[in-house]
């Protein structure tokens, strides 16, 4: 069996209406995935499956969520060894250390190019960071998240294409799970 980490996009179903953790884990127990766990109420979810590819179960957990929620979301998935890469691969360890909430990555389903890092530069203050590694795109802000013009500019056309953000204490419990 291989651990996968699964990203949904958003578990905002509509005014008022939120995926409720325990429904997401019956989802993916319903899908024959075992051992399905989630983090926090956030749209973190890790399993185990047995050789399944990972674009299979992006679709899977997709049409899945589509027919059990009643809306699409989109849903990136990384195997165990991807994902503890990806951690491995902090490009912003000691801001990590200082402010972990100041630190995020967009976990991109494709890899982005490096022309989409000179799209989103105009984007970034003086006093924040951004960079891709391994495909996916690393930011340090320096202030709230929230209040920063990068956060906005990470739109699917910008961003160069599908992907899904956590900040660095998701991203390193996320790993510890999938460990």
């Amino acid at each position: 069996m291989t651990i996968y980490v699964a990203l949904l996009y958003s578990i905002v179903l509509g005014p008022g209406r939120r995926v409720v953790m325990s429904d997401l884990r019956d989802m993916a127990v319903d899908l024959g995935l075992a051992n399905p766990r989630t983090l926090v109420a956030t749209g973190n979810l890790v399993f185990e499956a047995e050789g399944k590819p990972v674009a299979t179960l992006e679709r899977e957990l997709e049409a899945a969520f589509a027919q059990k929620f009643g809306k699409h979301v989109d849903i990136i998935v990384r195997d165990a060894a991807a994902w503890l890469k990806l951690v491995a691969a902090n490009p912003f360890p000691e801001e990590s250390e200082r402010e972990p909430d100041q630190v995020g990555v967009r976990v991109m389903r494709e890899p982005v190019t490096p022309d989409v890092i000179e799209r989103l530069l105009p984007y970034v203050a003086a006093d924040e960071r951004l960079t891709s590694v391994d495909g996916d795109i690393w930011i340090y802000f320096s202030r709230s998240a929230g209040s920063s013009r990068l956060l906005g500019a990470l739109t699917p056309k910008r961003a160069g294409g599908i992907g899904t953000s956590r900040n660095w204490n998701t991203v390193r419990r996320l790993g510890d799970m999938a460990s």
